[in-house]
């Protein structure tokens, strides 16, 4: 466990990790270590064969951990705990299944922000600080496509408002700016600043007891509206993303654009959302299908 810690902390050092990534990190090499009995002298391959084999892991996780593998191996390498990488004389191939993004349709997302067609002053005064939370941030979701982490961080420092804008911490510790270009998302947010200003909490989104509100919690306040709306009840904050995406894509937005917009770090996660654009597909094949005069 020794060669574990050194290069997590190595890790921690040099690469600006997330704690997430680390943990991640973490856990791929604990289970190694527990399978493998001489770490500096491993069979890479009995290993690979027991994650499919006998705990039937999915390619995009066995690929992961071959990913954390190699980069171990380097560390060690690099540190002369080894003269030469077991990944030398070995490549792994995985067939993998492109998955499209799931959405929600258009009248769908209408149908959640419907529910939010109330007079907030008939409410109690806790309904109200509840009613003015979730529809800000129900709103926001579908108004910027940012993550669900991405949502429960926000200070309310990160509001610019001279701006309209919202400093976003993402993935990687990236920041990017997103402008709120709907008045009424803007607005609700700004009503729900003042409701934050009454208290003493930092953060946009909290819960009824005045903390930060987590992952978990938003899912949950989701899940509540998407009942109430009658929407897919598999879905999740998630489809929100996907359907922004999506929708900017189908309107005519740039690729580059949406990759900024979403803080992909690579313009090819950001390609899968063509696939599901279907009306410029429906356009193309109505117009220029050589079979619709034949």
């Amino acid at each position: 466990m020794e060669y574990l810690m050194n290069f997590i902390n190595y890790l921690q050092a040099t690469k600006n990790l997330s704690a997430k990534t680390l943990s991640a990190y973490k856990s791929d090499l604990t289970q190694f270590f527990d399978f493998e009995k001489d770490v500096l002298h491993p069979d890479i391959c009995a290993f690979i064969s027991f994650l499919n084999g006998d705990l039937k892991l999915k390619d995009t996780s066995i690929r992961r951990k071959i990913i954390t593998l190699k980069n171990f191996y380097d560390y060690l390498l690099n540190y002369d705990y080894i003269t030469s990488s077991p990944f030398i004389k070995l490549k792994f191939r995985f067939k993998q299944e492109r998955r499209l993004p799931k959405t929600l349709a258009v009248a769908d997302v209408t149908k959640i922000l419907n529910c939010f067609d109330i007079e907030p002053a008939l409410l109690s005064a806790f309904a109200r600080r509840e009613y003015v939370r979730d529809a800000a941030l129900m709103d926001l979701l579908i108004s910027t496509g940012i993550r669900v982490g991405e949502a429960a961080a926000i200070t309310l420092d990160d509001v610019i408002t001279s701006e309209r804008t919202l400093l976003i911490h993402g993935k990687g510790r990236k920041q990017r700016l997103i402008y709120i270009s709907s008045s009424t998302t803007w607005e609700r947010l700004k009503t729900l600043m003042r409701e934050c200003k009454k208290t003493d909490c930092k953060h946009l989104f909290v819960n009824r007891y005045g903390q930060p509100i987590s992952i978990h919690g938003i899912e949950d306040i989701y899940r509540k509206y998407a009942k109430k709306a009658r929407v897919n009840a598999k879905s999740t904050p998630h489809y929100l993303r996907h359907t922004f995406a999506t929708n900017l894509l189908a309107n005519g937005a740039d690729l580059r654009s949406v990759q900024e917009i979403l803080g992909h770090a690579s313009v090819a996660t950001t390609q899968i959302y063509t696939e599901v654009t279907t009306n410029r597909k429906k356009q193309v094949l109505k117009k220029f299908n050589y079979r619709n005069k034949l």
